[in-house]
């Protein structure tokens, strides 16, 4: 009898197996990535380029955030003539969509050897930090990429309605809530003044307190001296 059991038992600890296997995918953090293809319409200082680059973004947990690495395959530009060792500077931004809509800004170092004239221009790796502020599924799309080399600007527009490259399962640093929410970096609008609040509103308020105790003093030396005239 004993010998029968067996290959039950062992069916039984396959399936319990399989199972748990099962349960610890499906556990797993969702992060999908995907190599986009992006085709960049390039103001540069000598008239507008075209190219297709395929677009690589990945994203690494690190403490509360993420590290966002843009990756491109090919040159989207080139250069009349040679780029020494770090004149170039490449920056660009990814649009957020999903849970949380804005930009986030990614920078690379400079070109580390010389980039010949009229060659593709070789992107570095972009990197930034992405600190989620609501959970759910976020998405990263390639955006405006800007090259600065030899005091000009070049700027380069996806023209094509890129894909999503990167999708993210987050949680929201320091407990956020679930749902959709602009960038909060943005800066206040220029003309617009916030309340003062502070040390600059008390020497506000005590330069308009000694004001009105020199009125009040001057005007009680005036009465002072009209008094006396009178008695006179």
């Amino acid at each position: 009898m004993s010998y029968r059991m067996y290959p039950k038992r062992t069916a039984a600890l396959a399936s319990a197996a399989a199972l748990a296997g099962s349960a610890v995918l499906m556990a797993a953090p969702a992060a999908r990535a995907d190599v986009v293809d992006v085709n960049y319409q390039c103001k540069t200082p000598i008239g507008d380029k075209s190219a297709v680059s395929p677009i690589d973004i990945k994203g690494v947990k690190s403490g509360s955030g993420y590290q966002i690495t843009m990756t491109f395959e090919k040159g989207v530009s080139s250069s009349p003539v040679d780029l020494g060792k770090g004149a170039m500077n490449p920056s660009a931004v990814i649009k957020l969509g999903g849970a949380e809509t804005g930009t986030l800004a990614v920078k690379g170092p400079a070109n580390p050897a010389t980039v010949p004239a009229n060659t593709p221009i070789k992107i570095t790796d972009l990197t930034g930090t992405y600190t989620p502020k609501k959970t759910g599924k976020v998405t990263f799309t390639p955006g405006v990429l800007t090259i600065k080399a030899l005091g000009t600007t070049t700027t380069c527009t996806p023209s094509n309605g890129p894909k999503v490259s990167l999708t993210l399962d987050v949680t929201a640093a320091g407990g956020g809530t679930t749902g959709t929410t602009g960038s909060s970096q943005d800066a206040p609008a220029g003309g617009e003044e916030l309340p003062q609040t502070g040390p600059e509103d008390s020497a506000i308020a005590l330069g308009t307190l000694g004001g009105t105790v020199l009125l009040a003093g001057a005007a009680g030396v005036l009465w002072l001296t009209r008094r006396n005239q009178a008695h006179r």
